[in-house]
């Protein structure tokens, strides 16, 4: 919005009268110290922009009645100007990976085990997200969010079985930045707190989301495993490499230990850390 405002000065005339002069005054008398002054016109311009909207689209493998989801989907819809889209599987696909079905999907409207409202895809992970992205939502989003997964996704376990991260593998490869989330197994597992942890990351990263500088050919695509502390706190958050192996990705955290600079995204993990992994497109053979 433009608002201008223009302020004019009026400027008597004057007329050389005598040889000494006449002012310009208001009842045409010399000497009248009531005269107005001459100024300049001025302007002012305020410009005024409307906030861009983020808009997420989330999905998961637990399925679209699933604790994590409903958790994440609520505390992303509290940020301000975003828009949060849910397309989820009908059902539980853990362990699916990037498998996908072809041709056409059934779908039906759901909500979320709190009533928000979702699409439910009778479908792998990866075909929650394909469906939103040929159509089945009005707006492209830029980003893609899966989970909160009941389970950690560590090393090569959750590089070539999860379906959280197929789902965000989906979405890359169309160029749409994705961010993966998990937490540590526990039927007590504290969702709300596992979803502070990525509304953060949002925010950090939400004006390269909005710029497109997080999209296109080299799209950015993590994973983030927040673990679940039977005695301890969460020391921290770190960024490593996730590992190559599946030994002690499904084991119990330690957030009482004290050490320091985890080499890999198991060790960061068991050891008490939030841990935030760069992933690639494609799964890793396995060995």
């Amino acid at each position: 919005m433009r608002i201008r405002t223009r302020t004019f000065a009026a400027c008597a005339a004057v007329l050389t009268l005598s040889l000494f002069g006449a002012a310009c005054s208001s009842n045409g008398s010399e000497g009248d110290a009531s005269a107005p002054t001459t100024t300049a016109a001025a302007e002012e311009t305020t410009t005024t922009e409307a906030p861009q909207t983020l808009t997420i689209l989330v999905s998961n493998d637990d399925g679209v009645g699933a604790p994590g989801i409903d958790a994440l989907v609520n505390a992303l819809s509290e940020l301000p100007d975003t828009e949060v889209i849910v397309s989820a599987p009908a059902e539980n696909q853990s362990g699916s990976g990037s498998k996908f079905t072809p041709g056409e999907l059934t779908t039906a409207e759901a909500t979320t085990a709190s009533g928000y409202p979702a699409t439910a895809v009778t479908g792998f992970p990866a075909d929650s997200v394909n469906w939103a992205l040929d159509g089945g939502v009005s707006e492209t989003p830029q980003l893609v969010v899966t989970g909160v997964n009941s389970g950690q996704n560590l090393g090569a376990i959750g590089d070539q079985l999860s379906g959280t991260v197929g789902a965000a593998r989906a979405a890359a490869a169309r160029g749409i930045p994705a961010l993966a989330t998990s937490m540590g197994l526990s039927d007590d597992a504290d969702y709300d707190l596992a979803a502070t942890y990525v509304v953060a990351w949002v925010e950090a990263n939400r004006a390269a989301l909005l710029d497109g500088s997080m999209a296109g050919d080299v799209v950015v695509i993590r994973s983030m495993n927040i673990p679940h502390c039977v005695t301890g706190e969460i020391r921290g958050e770190v960024e490593v490499t996730m590992s190559t192996a599946s030994d002690g990705a499904l084991t119990d955290q330690n957030c009482e230990s004290t050490i320091e600079a985890p080499a890999d995204d198991i060790t960061a993990f068991n050891n008490g850390f939030v841990t935030l992994s760069d992933l690639t497109l494609t799964a890793a053979p396995a060995a």
